[in-house]
């Protein structure tokens, strides 16, 4: 595993949201130096997910009409949802719903690497947070797929991190939001 001390998220970027009706989206894109097919992998296949996402899955997520069990990692009571994938077009295009949220995954081949995006609706009060819990996902990916794992960042854990806090108040301000007024997460006893 790398060294976890070494890593600082880069400033918040690649991220937009949509609203449609009472419905808000949060877009990713993340350039990724990796082909999509080896992508493609680090997002269906359960083992993958282990070492990056803010789930576990029980089985792999790369077949349509799959059903499969996501379990939230890190929170105080830990929320099983089950999920038909409803698309899964190897290695371009991902769809399923996480605990009731649309989640839509495009992969584009870029030069030797992808353009990864991912779709996903949230509650407005989450936006930031979202964003700033992803980019942290996203860098945790990279990180893995370079051969350099720094292991996974999410829930509770990703907010203690201080980059977390920092990304977290760039997204809000670029949103347009005000940034949530979160008590400090040091010293904090669950």
């Amino acid at each position: 595993m790398g060294d976890r001390g070494q890593y600082t998220p880069g400033p918040a970027s690649g991220a937009q949201i949509r609203k449609d009706g009472e419905k808000w989206t949060l877009i990713l894109v993340r350039e990724l130096r990796h082909s999509p097919e080896k992508v493609w992998q680090a997002l269906t296949d359960p083992a993958h997910l282990r070492e990056w996402a803010p789930f576990d899955a029980d089985g792999n997520l790369g077949t349509v009409r799959a059903t499969v069990k996501l379990t939230t990692v890190g929170a105080p009571t830990p929320r099983v949802s089950e999920t038909t994938v409803t698309r899964a077009d190897a290695p371009n295009a991902l769809e399923y719903k996480w605990g009731g949220f649309d989640m839509r995954w495009e992969l584009e081949a870029l030069g030797g690497g992808t353009r990864l995006t991912l779709w996903t609706n949230i509650g407005h009060r989450f936006i930031a947070m979202g964003a700033a819990g992803w980019h942290i996902c996203f860098d945790v990916l990279d990180h893995l797929l370079s051969g350099t794992p720094i292991g996974r960042m999410v829930g509770p854990e990703a907010m203690k991190f201080g980059g977390w806090q920092r990304l977290n108040a760039e997204y809000a301000k670029q949103f347009g939001m005000e940034t949530p007024d979160w008590p400090s997460q040091k010293g904090r006893t669950n």
